[in-house]
């Protein structure tokens, strides 16, 4: 990978992977199914610096929590579906 992180562009919103356990909760408290839910490809750039930073491997079907900051409208949270690709 190159030594350029796409994570600290100012451009780009923060990237979480939720934990398993925390995945259920989010899914009833907005009434979805992962099947609802946007998706984000395992080949985005966000998701490989997430996976070489916690040493692990996301599989297909785990959530990610995007956090992005706006200096009018505050914070907003949203959820994608890890597909392959």
């Amino acid at each position: 990978m190159s030594d350029y992180n796409v994570l600290e562009h100012d451009n780009v919103p923060e990237h979480h992977l939720v934990e398993i356990a925390d995945e259920a909760k989010i899914l009833k408290q907005f009434s979805v199914g992962k099947d609802q839910l946007p998706k984000i490809r395992k080949a985005d750039p966000c998701l490989k610096l997430l996976e070489e930073a916690r040493g692990i491997d996301i599989e297909e079907g785990r959530l990610i929590r995007i956090v992005r900051t706006h200096s009018v409208s505050g914070v907003s949270v949203a959820y994608r579906v890890v597909v392959r690709g």
